[in-house]
């Protein structure tokens, strides 16, 4: 399930008011996020998370819930740390 706090961060880096977010909502269904605003997108999430992304596990992501998921992973690792 996708968090409120990534909602969040999307929503305000595409500077939309409103998505209807889903597991399998890709990034090509979000309106305003391509190819160029994906960075900014991804640098965003890494700022707010205070995570970092490698290239390959970006690449390896297909859905928002799988975005989630990395995102779980990664603060889960910090806060065992």
């Amino acid at each position: 399930m996708i968090s409120d706090k990534l909602k969040e961060v999307i929503l305000k880096e595409l500077q939309l008011k409103d998505f209807d977010f889903k597991d399998e909502t890709t990034a090509d269904q979000v309106p305003g996020w391509d190819s160029l605003n994906h960075i900014n997108v991804i640098l965003a999430i890494e700022k707010a998370y205070n995570v970092r992304f490698k290239g390959i596990e970006i690449l390896k992501v297909k859905n928002l819930g799988e975005l989630q998921q990395l995102i779980d992973t990664k603060v889960s690792s910090l806060q065992q740390s």
